[in-house]
């Protein structure tokens, strides 16, 4: 772990929680594998894997509709693009 991904993975911490405590659903194991893979790419400083992770776990998220992990989520792309990480393969609306 760098000082770049220090706060990033911090907020994944917090986020790995709330996922794995939502209920069972379709797609709860996706969700959960999903996410752990996220941290692993940005304790990986892996680009690539990055962009694809947050693009998965933010549309897995958005289907729960949970608003708390949502909230997370969005911290966690707010401290990787602090710094520095492009989470997006296109400019945010």
């Amino acid at each position: 772990m760098s000082e770049r991904t220090a706060k990033a993975l911090a907020k994944l911490d917090d986020l790995l929680p709330l996922v794995k405590g939502l209920p069972a659903s379709t797609n709860s194991e996706e969700l959960v594998e999903s996410a752990e893979a996220l941290r692993r790419a940005v304790a990986a400083f892996h680009m690539e894997a990055i962009r694809f992770r947050m693009f998965t776990v933010e549309r897995l998220l958005k289907a729960t509709g949970e608003a708390r992990c949502l909230a997370v989520f969005d911290d966690v792309r707010h401290e990787l693009e602090t710094a520095g990480f492009h989470t997006r393969s296109h400019a945010a609306p």
